[in-house]
């Protein structure tokens, strides 16, 4: 049985084409702020002045959207949350930062850590639909990876840039609780006034079209972004390719691993592939809002963020079709789904 948030999250890009069109959306919001900035530097200087309050929006539209249904269904998949967890917190920081040790430049490998580092609380689940994977315990998962990847960031950017955790909560901790937790705070109150207040069909309506600007306002942030620092981009073209290669490889891994160790554990078919897209899908859209908080005048940081999704989205959506034709070559596990 599906949440009833799933359809919610599924608007967000769950259909392939969705998927595709979100990354067309992220190269021309690229594309579209590295042209004004470059051709109009004092446009970009504007639309940099306008970073701090799409963030803001951002954040509060990504709490809106936090599922918190189906707690139950924790208790009958214990295999595939230990895995999750495990891999996600434990094996993938491991992958990630052997991995970075690739790219050249101090500042992108930063950024590419805290892009590989952050498991997805909200598109994955629309995928996991598709590849017709167990949705109820993705649902479950979501407040539990949305708290762990918050408490656990100030550590890894005390581990990443060398600096004491003591020093580096105390640099950014003020940042967040002002910048961060308000904005999430808001989120949170409007999504349980909608729940209240609002009919449930309209409830829903709300939500969906709450995810639908997601997508927008992420294009919007990046359209800022790069028209404030096309210059310093532009002056490190290399690094970038490497960012690609190391995103590729780091996807590569992952599924390797999800897969041997499900095979290991004798996962089923929906939870194997609940597995692959928690365990391959990031949240490269609140990373990037927390680290243009918490880390700003880092544009290297924050393209390398921008670049892991336009990688992220073919991956999914060629994961897949992987896993509904595996499905496909069982017809009993398909039927039982079916069923």
């Amino acid at each position: 049985m599906l949440t009833r948030s799933t359809g919610a999250v599924a608007a967000r890009g769950a259909h392939p084409r969705g998927a595709f069109t979100a990354t067309l959306v992220f190269v021309g919001a690229i594309l579209a702020g590295s042209a004004l900035g470059a051709a109009e530097p004092a446009v970009g200087a504007a639309l940099g002045g306008w970073v701090d309050r799409v963030v803001l929006a951002l954040v509060a539209l990504l709490f809106f959207e936090l599922r918190l249904d189906g707690p139950g269904a924790l208790r009958r998949g214990p295999r595939t949350v230990l895995l999750v967890i495990g891999i996600n917190f434990l094996l993938v920081p491991v992958v990630a930062a052997t991995l970075t040790l690739l790219l050249p430049d101090t500042a992108v490998r930063l950024g590419v850590l805290v892009y590989c580092l952050a498991p997805c609380t909200d598109w994955f689940l629309g995928f996991t639909r598709m590849a017709h994977g167990d949705t109820a315990l993705g649902a479950a998962l979501l407040p539990i990876q949305m708290t762990l990847q918050l408490a656990l960031y100030p550590v890894w950017i005390a581990l990443a840039t060398g600096g004491g955790f003591g020093a580096t909560l105390g640099e950014i901790g003020p940042t967040l609780l002002s910048w961060f937790v308000l904005p999430a705070g808001v989120g949170l109150a409007a999504r349980l006034l909608v729940r209240v207040a609002v009919p449930a069909p309209w409830g829903a309506r709300v939500r969906a079209g709450a995810g639908a600007l997601v997508p927008a306002v992420i294009a919007a942030l990046i359209v800022c972004l790069f028209a404030a620092h096309v210059g310093t981009i532009l002056a490190h073209p290399a690094p970038f390719a490497w960012v690609l290669l190391v995103v590729f490889l780091f996807f590569v891994s992952t599924y390797l691993i999800g897969e041997g160790l499900g095979r290991l554990v004798r996962l089923r078919f929906r939870e194997q592939a609940l597995l692959a897209m928690t365990t391959s899908a990031r949240n490269a859209p609140l990373m990037l809002a927390i680290t243009t908080i918490a880390l700003p005048s880092q544009p290297l940081v924050d393209a390398a963020i921008v670049l892991g999704m336009l990688v992220e989205f073919p991956h999914l959506t060629a994961l897949t079709h992987l896993l509904r034709r595996r499905e496909a070559a069982r017809p009993s596990v398909a039927h039982a789904v079916s069923a």
